[in-house]
């Protein structure tokens, strides 16, 4: 899901957006076992305790994506977060959204700089704020 090519925002918010990535996440965590996959992804056991758990940890997209990772047939994490990082650029294209106007557009308080050096994966990006620049640039498509 978190790199699907689209998402239909139409019953969803920011927030129930990143909860389907925490359980998605959470999913693959417990099939791989909490200390498989703290070792392989270097994300602390108490963190992913707490997303199987269904808590809310603070996880960046880098983290997400070394989850996604552990998933049979998956490709390597950089290659997820890359196709991440694309699904928010191409998605600005297709939307016709600037930086300035996405972020104008967003629940959350970011302004056009922080928002372009995080679709570019320039500075790190929590889920929610994924969540966020995912939602708002999809419902801005349909």
């Amino acid at each position: 899901m978190l790199t699907d090519r689209t998402v239909d925002t139409e019953d969803l918010t920011p927030e129930t957006l990143r909860e389907r990535y925490e359980r998605e996440l959470a999913g693959i965590v417990e099939g791989s076992g909490v200390a498989e996959a703290a070792g392989r992804t270097g994300i602390g056991r108490e963190r992913l305790e707490e997303l199987v758990a269904g808590e809310s940890p603070d996880l960046t997209t880098e983290e997400a994506a070394a989850i996604l990772a552990l998933s049979e047939g998956e490709p390597t994490a950089e290659i997820v977060e890359a196709e991440m990082q694309d699904r928010l650029l191409m998605g600005m294209t297709t939307a016709v959204l600037d930086v300035d106007t996405l972020a104008a557009n967003l629940e959350i308080d970011l302004d056009g700089k922080e928002v372009q050096q995080k679709v570019e994966g320039r500075a790190p990006t929590s889920l929610g704020e994924y969540a966020h620049l995912r939602y708002t640039i999809e419902d801005r498509t349909r």
